[in-house]
C-alpha cells in the first residue's frame, strides 16, 4: 500500500477555548518547574549553567489563555491523516500540531494515549492545554504557548519520493522559526519526524524542545531507556540523582507505582542510542528513538495518589483509563535551556513506531537484560544506522518549499519576516497571513506612529523585542503607545522605565484602567500590596464605567475582577473587595474561580458556615493550575474535615 495523505475531519466532545485574557502577563511564569535552591549545589556543571540560563521574566509577548470552560459539545477539528499499510496518524495542524492517534493497523492497537475528549486545562506556559498524543513543546520550560493554537501546515515532497506533511510556526517567547516533518515511508512501520529550530537573529537564543508522547497507563506498562541512573523532579522542586530501576523500595519504571506525580529525567550515557519505550504486560508497546542531538529522555507519571488519580479524571471523561508520558528532549533535564548561537540551527529526526520485545525479559527483574531485550528489539527493526540515513536524506529536504497548504497559522511570523528582512527557506511566512492583531504594528514599522484604535475595546497585545521597543521609543508619546513602550520596557526588565511610561500615559487617557492595572502589578512585585490593591480598585471601577458589551470585555472584567479581589483580600480591604464583587456581571459570578473568592469573602467576613456551603454547593474552576493548591488551603481554613475528592488536586506530600 502506498502512503496517502488526506485531509480528514475528527469529531470530539470539546468544551469552548473562549477568549484570550486581554491583559499583558507581567508576571513571571508560576514557580512549579523552578527548581529549590539548595537542589542546585553538586549538579553537573553543564546542567546547572543551562537551569540558570535565561529564565523567562514574563510571557510577554504572549497572551494568557484561560477563557475555557468544562461544558463540551460535539465539534469538528481538521485533521490530516497520514496512512500506509502499518500506521495511521492523525494529526491536529489547529492544534499546536498535535499527533492525536498513532494505529498500528496489523493489530488494530492504538500506540499512543488517545484523548476521548477536548479539554483545555492549566498547564500550557499561557494556560489552555490538552492531554494525549505526541506534542511538540518549544519556547521554555513546560508546554509550548502554542498546545491550543493553530500551525502553518502544507505538503512537501518527502525523501523517499513520496509526500511528507510540514508545520511550521513563529514561536514568540523567544523569537524563533520552527518546522515539524512527519512523514511514513512507503514500507515503514515507523513514522519519521524532522525537526528544525532557526534563529535568524544576530545575538544567541535560549532554546527548549521536548517531543511529549501520551502512552496507555496499563498497571502492567513498563517503561524503558537506556539508563541506570535518573534525576527525579517532584513538586516540592527538588532535583535528586536516583538509581534506576528502583528507588525508595520501588520499581519506577513502572506508572502506577509512584505515589505522586513526578519527573524522571534518564542519565544517558553519552554515545549511547538515545530511545525510550513503554510496553504492556505481554511485551507490545510503543517505542521512540532519534538522532544524537535530541539526547534527552523523560518519564512523567501522575502516580497512584488521590490527587494524581484526581487530575487524570479532571483532563479527561469519567472511566477512561490514564495515561503517563514518555518524553524527548535538546537537554537532561526540562528545567534547562541550552544555547543556540545567532544564524544557526538545530535539527534532529525522531521515530515512532509498534514495538515488540520478550515480556519475560522486559518485565524480568534484572534491569540490564531488561533493557537490553528492548533495544535489541528495536536494533532489529529501526537500526540506528537507518535513522541516521532517514535525517541525513530530511535534511536535503528541509529547504524545499511547501506545495499545496492544508492549514494557516498566526499572522505573527509574517510581520517579523517582514519587518527584519529574514530569509526562512521552505517555511514560508506570507504576507497574506498578517490579520487585524498585527495590523496597528505594521503601520508602526511602516509610518513611525501607532495608530489609534478605530473602537473603544481592550488594548491589543504588546509586542517586546527590541526593536518594537526601539520603534515605540521614537513614535509619539500618546497613552495607548506609552501603555505599549511600559509593557516592552518592563519586559527588557527597566522597571522603573516602565512604570515612567505608564505614568505618563495615564495623564491624558482616555480609558485609565488598562495603564492603572499595569501600575498596580508593579507596585505587588514591589513589595507594596496596600498600595497595590488601591490600584487594582481603581482599574477595576474604571472598567466597570467603561465596560460595553462582547466578549472582550467579559473577558477583561473577569480577568481585573480577579486580580482585584484578591489583592484586596490579601490587604483585608473587605468592603472594597464586597464592592467589586457587586459591580460584577451576575454570570461571572458563577464561575469557579469567582466561587472560590466569594468563599473566601465571606470567610473573612465571619461567614465560615456559609463559606463551607460554597463548597458543599459545588464548584469547578476549568483554568486550576497544575500544582495550584489554592482549593486545599482554603478547605484547611475553612474546617478540619478531610478535603473532599472533587477537590483534592494536590500533587506532593
Amino acid at each position: 500500500m502506498a502512503t496517502t495523505v488526506r485531509r480528514a475531519v475528527l469529531t470530539l466532545p470539546a468544551a469552548p477555548t473562549g477568549p484570550e485574557n486581554p491583559l499583558p502577563a507581567l508576571r513571571a511564569p508560576d514557580g512549579v518547574h523552578v527548581l529549590d535552591e539548595r537542589s542546585r549545589q553538586g549538579l553537573p556543571r553543564d546542567m546547572a549553567r543551562q537551569i540558570g540560563y535565561a529564565p523567562l521574566r514574563s510571557l510577554l509577548p504572549v497572551r494568557i489563555r484561560d477563557g475555557y470552560r468544562r461544558e463540551r459539545t460535539e465539534r469538528e477539528f481538521d485533521a490530516v491523516v497520514i496512512e500506509n499499510a502499518h500506521l495511521r496518524v492523525t494529526v491536529l495542524p489547529g492544534l499546536g500540531g498535535r499527533v492525536h492517534s498513532l494505529l498500528h493497523l496489523p493489530t488494530g492497537r492504538e500506540l499512543l494515549y488517545r484523548n476521548p475528549v477536548f479539554q483545555p486545562a492549566d498547564f500550557a506556559l499561557n494556560g489552555a492545554w490538552f492531554s494525549g498524543g505526541i506534542e511538540w513543546n518549544i519556547g521554555a520550560t513546560g508546554h509550548t504557548t502554542l498546545s491550543c493554537a493553530p500551525l502553518h501546515a502544507a505538503l512537501v515532497p518527502a525523501p523517499d519520493g513520496g509526500v511528507m506533511l510540514r508545520m511550521w510556526e513563529w514561536e514568540r517567547l523567544r523569537d524563533l522559526p520552527f518546522q515539524v516533518d512527519l512523514w511514513l515511508p512507503e514500507d515503514s512501520e515507523f513514522l519519521y519526524v524532522g525537526v528544525r529550530v532557526r534563529n535568524p537573529h544576530e545575538r544567541p537564543a535560549p532554546v527548549y524542545w521536548w517531543s511529549n508522547i501520551a502512552v496507555p497507563e496499563d498497571p502492567g506498562s513498563r517503561v524503558l531507556a537506556p539508563a541506570d541512573e535518573a534525576w527525579h523532579f517532584g513538586y516540592e522542586r527538588s532535583l535528586r540523582r536516583i538509581p534506576v530501576p528502583g528507588w525508595e523500595g520501588a520499581d519506577r519504571t513502572y506508572p502506577l507505582r509512584s505515589q505522586y506525580p513526578a519527573d524522571f529525567f534518564y542519565e544517558l550515557a553519552d554515545g549511547a542510542r538515545p530511545w525510550i519505550a513503554s510496553l504492556d504486560a505481554g511485551g507490545q508497546g510503543l517505542a521512540q528513538t532519534s538522532t544524537g542531538l535530541l539526547r534527552g529522555r523523560k518519564l512523567f507519571v501522575w502516580g497512584a495518589g488521590a490527587g494524581g488519580r484526581r487530575w487524570q479524571e479532571w483532563l479527561t471523561e469519567p472511566g477512561t483509563g490514564g495515561y503517563a508520558e514518555i518524553q524527548a528532549g535538546l537537554a537532561r533535564t526540562q528545567l534547562e535551556h541550552v544555547r543556540l548561537e545567532g544564524g544557526a540551527e538545530f535539527s534532529w529526526l525522531e521515530a515512532y513506531g509498534p514495538l515488540s520485545a520478550d515480556p519475560a525479559a522486559v518485565h524480568g527483574p534484572d534491569w540490564p537484560a531488561a533493557r537490553a531485550a528492548a533495544e535489541g528489539a528495536l536494533d532489529a527493526v529501526l537500526p540506528r544506522e537507518r535513522v541516521d540515513a532517514a535525517y541525513e536524506a530530511w535534511r536535503g529536504r528541509a529547504d524545499t518549499e511547501p506545495g499545496e497548504r492544508l492549514a494557516e497559522g498566526s499572522g505573527w511570523g509574517a510581520l517579523e519576516v517582514l519587518c527584519g528582512g529574514h530569509e526562512l527557506p521552505g517555511t514560508p511566512f506570507a504576507e497574506s497571513a498578517l490579520g487585524e492583531e498585527q495590523a496597528p504594528w505594521l503601520e508602526l514599522w511602516r509610518t513611525g506612529v501607532f495608530p489609534a484604535p478605530k473602537r473603544v475595546a481592550p488594548p491589543g497585545p504588546s509586542l517586546v523585542a527590541a526593536h518594537w521597543r526601539d520603534m515605540l521609543e521614537t513614535a509619539a508619546a500618546d497613552p495607548l503607545t506609552e501603555y505599549h513602550l511600559g509593557v516592552a520596557q518592563w519586559h527588557a526588565g527597566d522597571v522603573a522605565q516602565a512604570v515612567r511610561s505608564w505614568e505618563r500615559g495615564l495623564a491624558l487617557a482616555p480609558s485609565r484602567w488598562p495603564l492603572l492595572r499595569c501600575l498596580a502589578v508593579a507596585d505587588a512585585l514591589a513589595g507594596d500590596p496596600a498600595r497595590a490593591a488601591d490600584g487594582f480598585a481603581a482599574a477595576f471601577e474604571d472598567l466597570a464605567a467603561e465596560s460595553r458589551g462582547g466578549e472582550p470585555w467579559t473577558a477583561a472584567e473577569a480577568a481585573l475582577g480577579r486580580e482585584a479581589m484578591t489583592a484586596l483580600l490579601a490587604a483585608g480591604r473587605l468592603a472594597e473587595a464586597r464592592r467589586v464583587w457587586d459591580r460584577l456581571r451576575p454570570a461571572l459570578r458563577e464561575h469557579g474561580r469567582f466561587r472560590l473568592l466569594a468563599a473566601r469573602l465571606l470567610a473573612a467576613e465571619g461567614h465560615v458556615g456559609a463559606a463551607r456551603r460554597v463548597f458543599e454547593d459545588g464548584f469547578e474552576i476549568p483554568d486550576l493550575r497544575e500544582g495550584e493548591e489554592t482549593l486545599s488551603e482554603v478547605w484547611s481554613a475553612l474546617t478540619d474535615r478531610p478535603l473532599p475528592a472533587r477537590y483534592d488536586f494536590r500533587m506532593r506530600p
